[in-house]
C-alpha cells in the first residue's frame, strides 16, 4: 500500500505547514486561508486513508480483541511520548501550551485525553492536533460495531446515509450549541459516563460471548455517534461529513478487495461529495472567504486520494513512502516543537522562509527517531501480544 504512504506523507507535510506558518509565513497564511484551508485539506486526506486501511486491519485479523490490541500499541505510545514531553517542555519554561483548561478538573482532563474522546467530551485537546483522534477513535467504535453485526460490508450505505443526514441537517437548519450534551449534563459526568461507556463496549465486544460482543459492538457504535453529532466542537454536518469521508476510503478498499463495483463507488463518492460541498455551502457559518476555503481543500482532498488511487500501480518514490511511514511522527510531535519555538524565539510577523524551512529540517529526522524508538518497538510489542492473545 505504497501509495496510501505517499499521501500520508504528504499530509503530514501540509498539516505542518498550516500550523508552522502561524509562526513563521503569517502574511502568506492571511492570504491564502480564505482560498484554501490547508489544515482541512490534509486532515481530510488523513481520513480517507483511515477509512482504507482501518476496516482493512479489523478483517485482517478477524478478532475484535486483536483489533483493539493493534490499535493500542500503535496509537498510545507515541501519543504518551508527546503529551508527557510537552508537558515537561512546558513546566520548565520552553514551551508554551495555549489550552485553557480553565474550570476543569486535573482528573477530567486526563480521563477525556486518555480515552481520545477528549474533542467530543467538551474538554480542550492538551494539543490542537489531537482533535483529530477522537474522531479517529469514533470510527474505530462504528467499524467494530458494523463488524459485530456483519453489516461491515455495507460501507457505502453507511457513507451515504451519514453524508445525506449531514446535507438535512444543514437544510432544516439544525443548530446545536458546542458540546450541547456536556453542556446539559456537565463536562465531569460526561466524561466519566462516557469513559465508562467505552471501556465496557471494548471490553464485550474483545472479549465476551457471541451476543455480548454485539452488545459492545453496538453500544461502542451508539456512543460514537451520539457524540459526534451531539456533542461536538463542529456543527453536526462537519462531524458527520468526517465519519462520511471515512467510509468512503472504506468503499475504496471494498472495491479494492472485489467486494463490490467501481461504478457504485464512484456513486458513493459523488453522494458524499455534493453532500459535503452542499452542507458547507449552506450552513456558511465564518462568511464566504471561509466557506470557499473549505470547499477547495476537501475537494482537492477527494481529487488528490483520487488521484494516488489511480496511480497506485505506478513505482512511488521512496522519499513519500518514507515520509508516510513517520507521519503520524510528524504529526503528533510538530506541535510540541512550535510549543517550544514559541517560547523561545516567538512568533514571526512577516514572512521568514529560512525558519520555515529550519522547522522541517528540524522537525524530520526528530520523526525518524521518535519513529525508530518508539513507533516500531510498540507496533512489534502488539504484534507479539496480539499474536499470543489469538493463541490462547
Amino acid at each position: 500500500m505504497h501509495w496510501l504512504d505517499a499521501l500520508r506523507g504528504i499530509a503530514a507535510l501540509v498539516v505542518v505547514f498550516d500550523h508552522s506558518s502561524y509562526a513563521f509565513m503569517a502574511e502568506l497564511r492571511r492570504e491564502l486561508m480564505p482560498e484554501f484551508n490547508t489544515s482541512r485539506y490534509g486532515i481530510m486526506v488523513f481520513f480517507l486513508v483511515s477509512g482504507y486501511i482501518i476496516p482493512a486491519s479489523l478483517e485482517r485479523r478477524g478478532c475484535v480483541r486483536t483489533f483493539w490490541i493493534g490499535r493500542l500499541f500503535r496509537i498510545y505510545p507515541l501519543w504518551a511520548a508527546v503529551v508527557i514531553a510537552a508537558l515537561i517542555a512546558s513546566v520548565l519554561g520552553f514551551a508554551e501550551i495555549r489550552a485553557d483548561f480553565t474550570g476543569h478538573s486535573v482528573a477530567t482532563v486526563a480521563v477525556a485525553h486518555v480515552t481520545l474522546l477528549q474533542e467530543l467530551l467538551a474538554t480542550p485537546n492538551l494539543l490542537l492536533v489531537l482533535w483529530t483522534l477522537s474522531y479517529e477513535m469514533a470510527f474505530y467504535l462504528l467499524v467494530v460495531a458494523l463488524f459485530t453485526v456483519r453489516l461491515h460490508q455495507r460501507s457505502a450505505a453507511v457513507a451515504v446515509i451519514l453524508a445525506v443526514i449531514a446535507v438535512l441537517s444543514v437544510m432544516a437548519g439544525v443548530v446545536l450549541p458546542v458540546s450541547a450534551l456536556s453542556d446539559a449534563v456537565g463536562t465531569g459526568p460526561m466524561v466519566a459516563l462516557a469513559s465508562i461507556a467505552m471501556v465496557v463496549a471494548i471490553c464485550c465486544a474483545s472479549l465476551g460471548s457471541p451476543a455480548l460482543r454485539v452488545f459492545g459492538g453496538v453500544s461502542g457504535g451508539a456512543l460514537a455517534l451520539v457524540l459526534v453529532a451531539f456533542n461536538g466542537t463542529v456543527p453536526i454536518w462537519e462531524g458527520l461529513v468526517i465519519l462520511a469521508v471515512m467510509f468512503l476510503g472504506t468503499v475504496v478498499y471494498r472495491v479494492e478487495q472485489g467486494e463490490s463495483r467501481w461504478r457504485w463507488a464512484a456513486c458513493t463518492a459523488i453522494v458524499v461529495v455534493v453532500c459535503a460541498v452542499g452542507s458547507a455551502y449552506w450552513y456558511g457559518d465564518g462568511g464566504h472567504s471561509t466557506r470557499r476555503g473549505w470547499i477547495a481543500a476537501f475537494l482537492l482532498a477527494m481529487l488528490t486520494f483520487g488521484a494516488g488511487l489511480a496511480l497506485r500501480r505506478l513505482r512511488i518514490p521512496r522519499v513519500l513512502t518514507g515520509l508516510g511511514t513517520i507521519s503520524y511522527s510528524v504529526y503528533l510531535v510538530h506541535p510540541v516543537l512550535l510549543a517550544v519555538t514559541d517560547g523561545t524565539i516567538g512568533r514571526w510577523r512577516k514572512d521568514n522562509v529560512v525558519l520555515e524551512v529550519a522547522f522541517y529540517v528540524v522537525l524530520l529526522p526528530l520523526c525518524a527517531l521518535t519513529y525508530r524508538y518508539i513507533e516500531a518497538p510498540s507496533q512489534a510489542w502488539g504484534r507479539k501480544l496480539a499474536r499470543r492473545s489469538t493463541l490462547r
